[in-house]
């Protein structure tokens, strides 16, 4: 397999991967609130824990759909990157100063991974543009 077309796989596979997560994540405290509360600790508000849910939910189904075009690609990966950072600095403001559970802790560290991903792809495709003299939409 040439390199451009492991670069491509491996998108593939984060846009799949991270959007399996958010789908499923976001579904959770939608489907079974009883254990996604005793899982991340009692919240105030279900309305908003289920409105995160569901947007979380929507990103990632819509990373599942994106395609494989280059500007589905690009899509996933916007998308991807901003859910990521999203959840990563709420996870690390508030579960950091002890407003939320220490749980999201773990959570940041599996977002920080998802935008680790995402850079490591983005560099990837403009080192494979680069050698084939062409600049890769949505970079």
């Amino acid at each position: 397999m040439a390199a451009h077309d492991t670069g491509k796989a491996r998108h593939s596979r984060l846009a799949t991967a991270q959007g399996l997560f958010n789908l499923l994540t976001g579904l959770w405290p939608l489907v079974h609130y009883r254990s996604f509360e005793a899982v991340t600790g009692p919240k105030t508000d279900q309305w908003l824990v289920k409105c995160v849910g569901g947007l979380g939910a929507a990103g990632g189904y819509a990373q599942l759909r994106a395609g494989t075009s280059a500007g589905g690609k690009a899509a996933a990966r916007r998308l991807g990157a901003g859910m990521a950072a999203t959840f990563a600095a709420i996870d690390l403001v508030y579960a950091g100063s002890g407003r939320i559970s220490r749980i999201y802790l773990l959570d940041a560290v599996v977002e920080l991974g998802w935008l680790a991903g995402w850079a490591a792809s983005a560099s990837q495709a403009r080192k494979t543009a680069r050698r084939a003299g062409q600049r890769q939409p949505g970079n």
